[in-house]
């Protein structure tokens, strides 16, 4: 499965950009951000159909 990781605005919250990566790659990127103290939204990424 693969995520959409946004990095978000520290002041509104908007997103300033965005990723794709798979599941074993989220941890480390939640890890990295919290010990930065960024703000981050983490949703499934879209899969377009076949």
């Amino acid at each position: 499965m693969r995520f959409e990781i946004m990095r978000l605005d520290d002041v509104d919250g908007t997103a300033v950009d965005s990723t794709v990566v798979d599941a074993a790659s989220v941890n480390r990127i939640v890890q990295q951000a919290a010990s930065i103290g960024q703000r981050i939204l983490i949703r499934p990424a879209e899969t377009s159909a076949s």
